[in-house]
């Protein structure tokens, strides 16, 4: 898997995972593919929105680095 860099002059999209939150969040929904310059990630859960903001920590997983985000708070869904 090639790099995702964390330059922003040269990365359209760079990938993120989500740390924290409700153990029922699937593995699969805790990496996303995002803006290198995005703070926040909303994830649909149960109802609600689950709220992640970005670190200034990275997973280094092999050859691939992610940017970290990890879970500040739950919102409801408005009807």
């Amino acid at each position: 898997m090639k790099d995702m860099l964390l330059d922003s002059s040269n990365a359209s999209i760079v990938l993120a995972v989500l740390e924290g939150g409700p153990t029922t969040i699937p593995d699969a929904s805790r990496i996303q593919s995002v803006s290198p310059l995005q703070e926040k990630i909303k994830v649909p859960h149960y109802g609600g929105y689950e709220h992640f903001v970005r670190t200034s920590g990275l997973d280094e997983n092999g050859s691939s680095r992610h940017i970290v985000y990890r879970w500040a708070t739950r919102t409801e869904i408005a009807e």
